[in-house]
């Protein structure tokens, strides 16, 4: 089979390259580079099944014969789609239709990779995949919140009126090597501040949860719903609710860091907690998560240390 992944240098689409490779599968993977990194796909310069290409998917492509498409394309932190407000909305629009195009054009299967953000703020706890979300369409999160959900109705409207098998992945909060280093998400701040030295900013009164989950249970998870038959959204995430104040604690213990907690205002629209409900991938794909937190973090030690040392090194050849 002949993959295609869009978003493949990422942290999810390059973690995923990885396990189709390792199953045995050519990849192209495609990637306009705003917020993946060359980095994230450096090991595989020489993977003779590998094929990179940089290009922007909201403009129509066709790269010949592929089985399967994923859809890992769209900035995905609060720092990039702040920044990047216009084109994650285009990505999810006319990125997500010219991916489903090159689908139909092939006879290839579909997966998208949707967000628990299409549940917002959400007045239901945990949240199932049947609970249609409490979103706000005009504030500073829309951009990609709005973008995902339409994103989902796009791909559902394919599978209706083009017979396209498609699937929906709902992601939860997840972390492990290669996320960036600086992109405004929880783990990478604190795992960055707390190798610092800085303080860990915690917003509000860190009281809001959050459920993490280890990419590598991520990446198994999304693959087992990519070879089943189910079309509707399935959650896949870890259900383990930290709130972010215990989470800081956890970083502080795993680093051994001396650091201190601040406390900042709560951002708009923040969500005040956030727990997949898995019962449904439990029952149709037999998937749970493995990792627990500490452990994961302690997985990725290595790597934000590596880029603590990236940092400092950058800093002193600019002095010098």
């Amino acid at each position: 089979m002949r993959i295609l992944i869009t978003g493949a240098a990422g942290f999810l689409g390059s973690h995923l390259a990885d396990s189709l490779l390792a199953e045995g599968y050519s990849v192209v993977g495609v990637d306009n580079l705003s917020t993946g990194s060359l980095n994230n796909l450096r090991h595989l310069d020489r993977e003779p099944r590998f094929t990179f290409e940089e290009r922007d998917i909201c403009l129509p492509f066709d790269l010949g014969r592929v089985d399967y498409v994923f859809n890992f394309a769209s900035p995905a932190s609060p720092v990039d789609y702040a920044r990047l407000g216009i084109e994650t909305l285009m990505v999810g629009s006319a990125g997500t239709r010219n991916a489903l195009e090159i689908a139909k054009r092939r006879g290839a299967k579909f997966l998208h990779a949707s967000t628990s953000e299409c549940y917002g703020d959400p007045l239901v706890h945990p949240q199932r995949e049947d609970y249609w979300g409490h979103v706000n369409p005009v504030g500073p999160r829309s951009v990609y919140d709005e973008a995902k959900r339409f994103s989902e109705a796009l791909v559902m409207a394919y599978l209706r009126y083009h017979n396209v098998d498609t699937r929906l992945v709902r992601i939860f909060n997840t972390y492990g090597p290669r996320l960036q280093k600086n992109d405004g998400r929880v783990i990478s701040n604190f795992m960055m501040q707390a190798l610092k030295g800085d303080e860990l900013s915690v917003y509000g009164e860190g009281n809001q949860t959050r459920s993490f989950c280890y990419v590598s249970d991520e990446i198994e998870g999304i693959l087992r719903l990519a070879r089943s038959d189910e079309h509707l959204p399935v959650n896949i995430g870890n259900p383990v609710e930290w709130t972010i104040l215990e989470c800081a604690r956890a970083v502080l213990r795993v680093t051994g860091s001396a650091s201190r907690i601040a406390f900042h205002p709560l951002p708009v629209d923040d969500p005040a907690q956030r727990k997949p409900d898995i019962t449904k991938a439990k029952r149709l794909l037999e998937w749970e998560p493995k990792i627990d937190l500490e452990t994961g973090l302690r997985l990725s030690l290595d790597y934000f240390r590596s880029c603590l040392g990236a940092e400092t090194g950058e800093v002193r050849a600019a002095i010098s």
